[in-house]
């Protein structure tokens, strides 16, 4: 198995008010310590917003301007991947908290012949439905990155120009399979300013 990374860091920070890939956590940057976690699996294709493509002090084997959207930025990142590589994880850059057990049962599960791996985590909050009917949460799960996929399986996912808030969506959209491992709560996505704190915090404890 031949295993690259693409670490999606390409969003405009809508919804958090300036890149929060950029933010500073502890002594690093977000993206820092999501290339970081991701280069012990192998070498790291970064995404990254247009403006900030041309920076000398991104991590990084390989960096990439994204796209319009998450799903043209995994594109983004798929082009510069080598052909010898066979496999591919893909992570948001906006978890930086990923621990190094996630990465490695994402892989063994790639080793082991799974076309597409997805770390979840179970659901612990009460669920209803927008029409204010109560749904069984044992039937849902959160899904995190890093997730992991046989390449020619996510390329040709990619290949019409599917757009999807994951890849693994992409994939049930084609028809494959997806095989489930075990996330962690820790595992956190920066989406709020406020989450900088807690992944302090986070960090604190490990």
């Amino acid at each position: 198995m031949k295993l690259w990374s693409i670490v999606v860091a390409g969003g405009s920070g809508a919804r958090f008010g300036r890149l929060k890939q950029l933010e500073p956590l502890r002594d690093r940057r977000v993206l820092d310590w999501s290339v970081d976690a991701m280069s012990l699996a192998g070498p790291v294709v970064l995404v990254v917003p247009a403006s900030e493509a041309e920076r000398t002090d991104l991590p990084g084997d390989v960096i990439v301007a994204g796209g319009a959207s998450r799903s043209a930025s995994v594109r983004a990142g798929l082009d510069a991947v080598p052909a010898q590589a066979t496999h591919v994880l893909i992570h948001d850059g906006a978890r930086p908290l990923v621990s190094a057990a996630i990465v490695d049962r994402v892989t063994a599960a790639l080793a082991a012949g799974a076309d597409a791996v997805v770390p979840v985590i179970p659901v612990t909050d009460t669920l209803r439905d927008v029409t204010g009917h109560a749904v069984d949460r044992s039937q849902f799960v959160a899904v995190q990155t890093p997730q992991g996929f046989e390449l020619s399986i996510l390329r040709r996912a990619h290949g019409a120009d599917a757009d999807a808030t994951d890849d693994a969506t992409l994939i049930d959209q084609l028809g494959g399979s997806v095989v489930h491992v075990d996330g962690e709560p820790q595992n956190l996505k920066i989406t709020q300013p406020t989450d900088l704190s807690l992944a302090e915090v986070l960090l604190d404890a490990r």
